[in-house]
Order: C-alpha cells, then sequence, then structure tokens
C-alpha cells in the first residue's frame, strides 16, 4: 500500500505523520506532496529522508490512499483528480456536504463508508468530531431532541499564521505596544471572538453551519442543533459547552457509565477545584475528555457537558488516518 499526504508541509499535515508513526500504519511507499514553495524540502520520517514533491505535476497513480489536509481549494481542484487512481481522504469542507461522498467520525458511522461512490471520504470538521464522539453513545440510549453549543476554539484551527498572530499580540500587549491585526477581525491576545468563517443571510458563520449540517449528516438527521463558535487566545485544543436535550428521561450514573464505556472517550468531571480538563491538559491527546457533567436544572430531559479535544490530532489528522483504518477493514 502506497500512501501520499498533500499539504504535508503544514499542521495538520505534519501531525498526520505523527500519527501514522504512532499507530506504526504499514504502507510500502510514502509520498508527501505540496504546493510549489514547499517544493525540495526534506521531511525526516522514520529515520528516513523524505523530499517533498509539486503538488501540480504529481502522479497520483502511485498512491492507494490520499490524505489530502491543503484547504478547499486545493480539494476542489486536484481531489477528484486524485480520486480516479487513489482513495482520497479529504480533511476540507469542500466534500462534507456532498451526498455521494461520506462524512466519517469512525466512532459514530463508520458503516457509511458503504455509501461512497466517488473514491472520496470526507473528514469532519474539528468541533463537529469531538462532539458528535462524545454525544453518539448517548443519542443510542436516549435519543438526543436538540443540542445548543458554544465552542471556545483555539487559534491553530485557523493556521499556523494566527497562531504566530496570538504570539507576537500576547508580547506586544505586555509591552504596551501597538497591535494590529492581520487573521482576524479583531485583537485576539487577552480578547474572546465570536466570529469564524464568513456570515451567512441568517446570521450564523459558516462555521456554526458546518457544526450543524455535519451532525446532522453523521449522527441524526432529525436532531435539531444551533451554535456560537468563539476564537479564543488558546494555541491548541478545542473546548465546546454543549446543551443537550432528550427525548427520554436519563440518569446522571448513566449517562457516565456510557461516557466512560464510548470509545475515544475520557471523563474527567468532579465537583472540586480541578476536577475537569481544560484545553492545554488535552493538548497532545488522542481523546476527547468530558467534563462538568450536570443535569439542566430548568429541564428534566436535558444535560450539560464541557467538552475538549487537540484540534490538530483529534480533530483532523488522527480521524483522518482512523479512516483509512476503518476503510482498509471493508476492504
Amino acid at each position: 500500500m502506497n500512501i501520499c499526504i498533500v499539504g504535508a508541509t503544514g499542521n495538520v499535515g505534519r501531525k498526520i505523520l505523527e500519527v501514522l508513526d504512532k499507530k506504526n500504519f504499514s504502507f510500502d511507499q510514502l509520498y508527501l506532496v505540496a504546493s510549489e514553495k514547499s517544493v525540495g524540502k526534506k521531511i525526516l520520517f522514520k529515520k528516513n529522508e523524505y523530499i517533498v514533491s509539486n503538488l501540480e505535476d504529481f502522479d497520483f497513480s502511485k498512491c492507494d490512499i490520499t490524505f489530502f489536509s491543503a484547504g478547499g481549494k486545493i480539494a476542489e481542484k486536484f481531489a477528484v483528480k486524485a480520486a480516479k487512481h487513489s482513495i482520497v481522504i479529504d480533511n476540507s469542507s469542500f466534500f462534507r456536504m456532498d451526498p455521494d461522498v461520506p462524512l466519517i467520525v469512525p466512532q459514530v458511522n463508520s458503516g457509511d463508508l458503504k455509501n461512497m461512490k466517488k473514491n472520496i471520504i470526507a473528514n469532519a470538521n474539528c468541533s463537529t468530531i469531538q462532539m458528535v464522539i462524545a454525544l453518539k453513545p448517548l443519542h443510542e440510549i436516549f435519543k438526543i431532541k436538540r443540542i445548543i453549543v458554544s465552542t471556545y476554539q483555539s487559534v491553530s484551527g485557523a493556521g499556523k499564521e494566527p497562531m504566530d498572530e496570538l504570539i507576537e499580540q500576547t508580547k506586544l500587549a505586555l509591552d504596551n505596544e501597538k497591535i494590529s491585526s492581520k487573521n482576524f477581525t479583531k485583537q485576539i491576545a487577552f480578547n474572546a471572538i465570536p466570529h469564524i468563517d464568513v456570515f451567512s443571510n441568517d446570521g450564523y458563520t459558516k462555521e456554526e453551519m458546518k457544526m450543524i449540517y455535519e451532525t446532522k449528516k453523521i449522527l441524526d438527521k432529525e436532531i435539531n442543533v444551533t451554535a456560537t463558535c468563539v476564537r479564543v487566545p488558546v494555541l491548541v485544543s478545542h473546548a465546546e459547552s454543549v446543551n443537550i436535550e432528550f427525548e427520554k428521561e436519563f440518569t446522571l450514573e448513566k449517562v457516565v457509565d456510557l461516557l466512560k464505556s464510548a470509545e475515544g472517550c475520557t471523563v474527567v468531571s468532579e465537583q472540586k477545584d480541578g476536577g475537569y480538563v481544560t484545553q492545554l491538559e488535552a493538548e497532545g491527546k488522542d481523546d476527547t475528555f468530558i467534563s462538568r457533567i450536570r443535569k439542566d436544572n430548568t429541564n428534566e430531559k436535558a444535560l450539560n457537558l464541557w467538552i475538549v479535544s487537540d484540534n490538530l490530532l483529534r480533530g483532523a489528522a488522527l480521524n483522518a488516518v482512523e479512516i483509512a483504518e476503518a476503510y482498509i477493514k471493508t476492504k
């Protein structure tokens, strides 16, 4: 089996390499591909040195599985071309709502791989992934009626340059220097910005609509979802405050038991100082962490959760590699 990573020099591309290494993923040949500005760069992987190839003229017939982690515009231009020869696992949003492209979170809906018609599999939005992993076991037993989610998303979700901007702005703020914003609509250092991606006519942003539509496609189209997505001055990991209304009655004991036994979930929910997981603590970890588990005291069929996960790892690279593993099992 030959593997290709498009966008190999980016944040997610490098994380995919880390996951492949950690999982000891079996392959024969590895091809690292990127835009012209990265061509010729050398990347060390498993004690072997790989030279980055040019995406524009790369021959995808050499590959069996191709990971795309270079954004929607690149996926739009090259993924269909690659899919003529290779199974494509795309991390962008471009194919997610295509009815002929399965949108997969393996712990939730790996069975949807049978619906693949274009040799393309879509990786879900990082915020959606961590939420549906936590909600899937609860939906199976109590049936979710409605989800209200507010996200606290790290700057790494926007790329490396926004991460650099947060660091630089923080230094300038501490030195009482003038701050200008390049990658955000307002200052991100010591601030929270309730705006991720472009606005639609109804006032929601594209990021919020991704969570709404993707949750329905992955989990259940009948669930009502509303979201508010906020960028916060954290480098890595996303957090979410989630209110879930069920159709059936539930007990906290059963909820905790279900979450503790769910694949990919770790429960840390104690009613004491520090009895919860923060974004900083989730960085570099594979699991989705669930804390602050409590009943909604205004609705006997509703529950509140605090969900935290590393957006680059759990929310992108790890999910992509797990999709590849799930696909291989179908062969």
